[in-house]
């Protein structure tokens, strides 16, 4: 299938994991959730990337972000891999890794690329809102581990903006100024929506401090 676009619904999809059966649409209820992918089980990189998830899971949690992962290898592999995990990366795997053997959900989010390998999933991951609205996506190569930070960096910068009438500029951290959406013009809109002011560089340039979240 075509790659998943913006704004596309999240394929909905059953499929065993290494903590049993996933209806994903139901699993994430109403929370956001982010979706990653792993080339296979019992590789370097993966076994640090998702070792740095698990030991992210408070910051995940004061998000009301969910979890899971993916690799097409099968569940009992998934179980021997996480305690490899576990041991190496000093934590616990405390999410779910999708088995994908027969590759169902790999095609629903067309997470193997061909030129890239035939077999191995690339390293996709989606963020995923309480609508299944995909919402932001990012595809490395297999070589190449992910940034969690930034990866929390987008959620907050994803909630912030889903709520309040702003962007995020260029390298912005939680608690920086934002930008001012320009389709608000009207001063008595603005003065209600941006108590603290804000600073008009140009006309489609304000900045404004952050809302509360």
């Amino acid at each position: 299938m075509a790659s998943l676009r913006l704004g596309d619904t999240a394929p909905d999809f059953e499929q065993e994991s290494s903590l049993g059966p996933i209806r994903f649409h139901e699993w994430l209820g109403d929370s956001w959730g982010i979706l990653f992918s792993h080339p296979a089980d019992f590789t370097p990189v993966c076994t640090t990337e998702l070792g740095f998830t698990a030991k992210l899971a408070d910051e995940f949690k004061k998000r009301n972000v969910k979890v899971i992962a993916l690799s097409v290898d099968p569940v009992e592999s998934h179980k021997r891999w996480i305690e490899d995990i576990n041991e190496t990366q000093k934590t616990v795997v405390n999410f779910p890794i999708i088995a994908d053997a027969d590759r169902k959900v790999s095609e629903l989010y067309d997470l193997i690329h061909p030129n890239a390998s035939a077999t191995a999933t690339v390293r996709s991951l989606f963020v995923i809102d309480p609508q299944k609205k995909v919402r932001l996506t990012i595809t490395y190569p297999a070589s190449t581990g992910r940034n969690f930070n930034e990866i929390l960096r987008v959620v907050d910068s994803l909630q912030l903006t889903e709520y309040h009438s702003v962007a995020t500029p260029a390298n912005w951290q939680d608690g920086d100024d934002v930008v001012i959406v320009p389709s608000i013009t009207d001063p008595e809109v603005l003065k209600a929506k941006f108590p603290k002011g804000w600073n008009a560089i140009k006309p489609y340039l304000r900045l404004t401090p952050q809302p509360n979240r």
